[in-house]
């Protein structure tokens, strides 16, 4: 266990200062806290090959940030602590069969597939508000604790700055690294958020945890275009993921058939994780789904122009893809459909699909990239 350096609160009072964050961050919303150290250099060397591979596809500003997601002191110089948050997103209406309904969607040609995480509030937005206000819970209670010292210094990051997020919270015993590349915990699966407070003071350090998948596979082989490489390792250039919502130009066409009806994100190796039979309900209603996003069809959001993209996601981590990917995204979504309904005899709905293709193609009012996956949605 790492000692804590002069100066810091004594032992029994960061302990108590612990528990006491606990309390604070279950009324906030989040389900588990965990404290972890800032030395990360034995990431580094994955992270780089990771890298040097272009397993990051077009993501270029995770190689121009290199190995700065392993030195958090250098992201905010003065850290000497990384306090770890699990927040649960599973909607509390969730049917208990609810991974079985998801694959029943998957395997409806029809159903417009967004995954879990997208469908409510952006959790950007939510984390990020209630993990300052965690922040400035702890920095009044050191302030009492410490009065005569500098208050201390907090800053809060939810997948929105280079940080290694599930490596600190596997540090911290939030859980351990799935091979699916995920954090994974006993009592909650994978359906949750993490976020990070850096802070330059000490806290103890919590525990980490074994890891638990054994000989298990079930996420490599559920994954539609086998983006997981190997355990622990994802190419991201072939992750559907990235594809819908990271990647902004044309979807590779050898991977356009394997996306199915998956319009933004996907969660198939989570869906197929045995340790998702334990995934928690969020306390939170900011992540029940909106619009109707678990039930909507695909040529009901193909309906959808710039404004209603626009008023619909508001608020949304959606939002940030824009209309035009949407569209993309849609459209390759509209061609696989097309294809299976044909293969299927559903030649009416197969022909409506068709319409609305065609229709779209001669309003123009699409753009280019758009276009092109139309065009390979009607050939």
């Amino acid at each position: 266990m790492e000692p804590p350096p002069p100066g810091s609160l004594e032992a029994a009072a960061a302990h108590a200062l612990l528990r006491r964050l606990r309390g604070w961050a279950q009324e906030l919303g989040f389900s588990q806290i965990g404290v972890a150290g800032i030395d990360l250099q034995d990431a580094e060397a994955g992270l780089l090959a990771w890298l040097r591979e272009g397993c990051h596809g077009t993501m270029d500003y995770m190689a121009r940030h290199g190995c700065k997601r392993a030195r958090p002191a250098e992201l905010v110089p003065g850290t000497v602590s990384i306090i770890t948050a699990r927040m649960d997103y599973l909607p509390a209406a969730a049917a208990p069969d609810w991974r079985a309904r998801e694959w029943g969607r998957l395997h409806d040609p029809q159903a417009a597939v967004v995954s879990l995480y997208a469908r409510g509030r952006d959790y950007h937005k939510v984390l990020r508000q209630r993990l300052q206000k965690l922040a400035e819970r702890l920095r009044a209670a050191w302030v009492e604790l410490q009065p005569h010292a500098p208050p201390p210094a907090c800053r809060v990051f939810t997948d929105s700055a280079p940080v290694l997020e599930v490596e600190l919270a596997a540090r911290s015993g939030l859980g351990w690294r799935g091979k699916h590349t995920l954090l994974l915990s006993r009592q909650a699966g994978s359906t949750f958020f993490l976020g990070e407070i850096f802070i330059d003071r000490w806290l103890p350090r919590t525990p980490s945890e074994s890891s638990r998948c054994g000989r298990c596979r079930a996420c490599l082989d559920a994954c539609p275009t086998q983006a997981i490489v190997a355990p622990y390792r994802l190419d991201a250039r072939r992750c559907i993921s990235y594809l819908t919502i990271e990647h902004a130009g044309p979807i590779p066409p050898a991977l356009r058939p394997l996306i199915g009806n998956r319009i933004y994100g996907c969660d198939d190796c989570q869906l197929a994780c045995p340790w998702n039979k334990f995934a928690r309900r969020s306390a939170l209603p900011d992540f029940e789904p909106r619009h109707a996003l678990d039930a909507a069809t695909l040529l009901e959001l193909w309906r959808w122009d710039t404004a209603a993209f626009e008023r619909r996601t508001e608020g949304s981590a959606i939002r940030r893809i824009g209309h035009e990917r949407w569209r993309r995204n849609l459209a390759v979504a509209l061609g696989n459909a097309r294809r299976a309904l044909m293969a299927s005899g559903d030649q009416a709905t197969a022909q409506a699909v068709a319409h609305a293709l065609v229709a779209a193609l001669q309003t123009g009012a699409d753009t280019p990239l758009v276009r092109e996956h139309v065009a390979w949605a009607l050939g």
